[in-house]
């Protein structure tokens, strides 16, 4: 009885996240197309519309995985079908670092001294920012290329020989080397863009704390303007820096056991599902939330 249970809260987790995820994403997606092909279009819109398309990949491809998995439908993906399903999903989730990061350090460089030498990075155009979408694509495509050849359906395994990457999806055992070098390439990915993070959230922490001194030294919350897009816009990419590196660093360190144990412990692979679908559903919320306190003065921390 206790496992039923179990079962039916797993099940009611999965497709309340993935709903609210769907819904999210597609919100944000739609206000900010609506937003670009506009009067007053700015590039942080073209961000903020791929970033939500890539968390709908996300979501969707761990809705097929893991909600099949769920509900025990048996030999529901093939080996062409968990091809595609865990290298898009690969794929997206690179893109999901890359187009964080970008956020991060546009809106970085966007709230920077006019007279700062790092204006000369923001991007001008859209053109700019699709070509850095571009080389985003090209890059964790790449770097996920391996497990077009690696990735095997359950079906047609031989579950004592090979390690358990999903529920009916399985790797088979890759050349020293090969590991090796991929597992190397998306190391160095993320070290470099989780630094370039780590510089643009310092440089907002900078100022918005010398923001903040200014409104103390002026004595006036209408001098201030705390509610000035470019602060509240701050305030945003800060929340979402923060949800994505504690889902990101939480879901590593369950890669890691996972990856060291083999396990085929259901507990632990929901979990680390959890924390993979967790940013991608919370960020487009995050978004709303402070959208919606752009009215509301009071709303600002």
């Amino acid at each position: 009885m206790k496992t039923i249970w179990i079962i039916l809260i797993q099940r009611i987790i999965f497709i309340s996240l993935t709903g609210l995820g769907i819904l999210g994403n597609n919100f944000i997606f739609v206000r900010h197309v609506y937003a670009f092909v506009g009067p007053e279009r700015k590039n942080i819109d073209v961000i903020l519309i791929h970033l939500a398309f890539v968390n709908t990949i996300i979501i969707y491809c761990i809705g097929i995985r893991d909600l099949a998995a769920i509900f025990y439908f048996r030999n529901f993906l093939g080996d062409v079908a968990c091809k595609i399903v865990i290298y898009v999903e690969r794929v997206a989730r690179g893109l999901s670092i890359c187009t964080t990061c970008l956020l991060s350090v546009v809106q970085a460089v966007t709230i920077s001294p006019r007279t700062s030498l790092w204006r000369k990075f923001k991007p001008q155009t859209a053109c700019h920012v699709l070509a850095l979408f571009l080389f985003f694509w090209i890059l964790n495509s790449l770097i996920s290329s391996n497990l077009i050849h690696y990735i095997r359906a359950g079906s047609s395994m031989n579950r004592s020989e090979v390690g358990i990457y999903t529920a009916y999806c399985y790797m088979l055992p890759s050349r020293h080397t090969v590991k090796w070098l991929f597992l190397s390439l998306m190391a160095l990915r993320d070290v470099i863009f989780q630094g370039l993070m780590g510089w643009s959230s310092g440089s907002m922490a900078l100022q918005l704390y010398k923001h903040h001194i200014r409104v103390l030294y002026l004595h006036s919350s209408s001098s201030g303007n705390n509610s000035r897009p470019e602060i509240r816009a701050t305030w945003s990419v800060l929340t979402l820096m923060t949800c994505f590196l504690f889902f990101y660093w939480a879901d590593l360190i369950f890669s890691f056991y996972t990856g060291s144990t083999v396990t085929h412990d259901s507990t632990i692979l929901n979990i680390k599902a959890f924390l993979v679908l967790s940013y991608a559903v919370l960020s487009p919320f995050v978004l709303i939330i402070r959208d919606v306190c752009v009215a509301k003065p009071s709303c600002v921390p």
